[in-house]
């Protein structure tokens, strides 16, 4: 299998920890031992950072997405490093690039491509482009719900959902550099556009993650003991 795995920056490098890095690094190489993988770093709170300042000096929002894209190709970086030599040394910058680097054999992780996308929406048309067979988003969050739970104590996880749901929940989202949403717009309707199958799940721990993909839990349905998070299904 081809699989896409967006990597919220808010997770892979959280407090900029090592340990993050080399815990993503050891799942990635077991996960590479049965299935070809193209990870898409996020930029997370260094990246809302240095974007908080760009707007702050009066940068406009392209300028504040290229700082993002940045940060992201750092995470990418530093996650290759502890991949060593089972990941392609250089993170594409084009999906080009990436289709390229995959013939490689190695995994291959890249960040940001272009203003106006976030890393999941790279990750989706990324996974189109490839004809992957997976897209997984681990983010800080267990899933999709009616509403922001972290300021509505009544929103509702949705453990399944079709892609036209995805949308109807998600379109409302500012399109900002350094959106906290769990999928963005621009991401889910190419989700729906491509039908692909996806999970967007709590990937804190990369063992979920692995066992979530190993088990191939958007088809069967059957992994035991992880909080798989939201299933995206046509």
């Amino acid at each position: 299998m081809l699989i896409v795995l967006s990597v919220g920056g808010s997770i892979l490098a959280k407090d900029l920890d090592p340990k993050h890095f080399s815990a993503y690094a050891s799942a990635l190489k077991e996960l590479a031992n049965k299935h070809q993988i193209v990870v898409v770093t996020g930029g997370g709170v260094a990246a809302r950072n240095y974007i908080d300042v760009a707007r702050g000096v009066g940068a406009n929002e392209v300028v504040c997405d290229f700082i993002g894209i940045d940060i992201t190709r750092l995470n990418a970086q530093l996650l290759i490093a502890a991949l060593g030599n089972t990941a392609y040394p250089e993170p594409p910058t084009t999906y080009k690039e990436a289709e390229s680097a995959l013939t490689s054999g190695k995994i291959v992780v890249m960040g940001g491509v272009i203003p106006g996308q976030t890393t999941d929406a790279v990750s989706a048309i990324l996974a189109e482009y490839l004809n992957a067979d997976m897209m997984v988003i681990a983010t800080s969050v267990d899933g999709v719900y009616s509403s922001d739970p972290r300021e509505d104590p009544e929103a509702k996880k949705f453990d399944v959902m079709t892609a036209k749901e995805l949308v109807g929940i998600v379109i409302s989202t500012e399109m900002k550099a350094g959106s906290k949403s769990p999928v963005d717009p621009l991401a889910s309707k190419i989700i729906e556009r491509c039908n692909i199958d996806t999970i967007i799940m709590d990937g804190t721990d990369p063992q979920d993650v692995l066992e979530v993909v190993l088990q191939e839990a958007v088809k069967t349905e059957k992994v035991t003991g992880v909080r798989l998070g939201t299933r995206i299904i046509g």
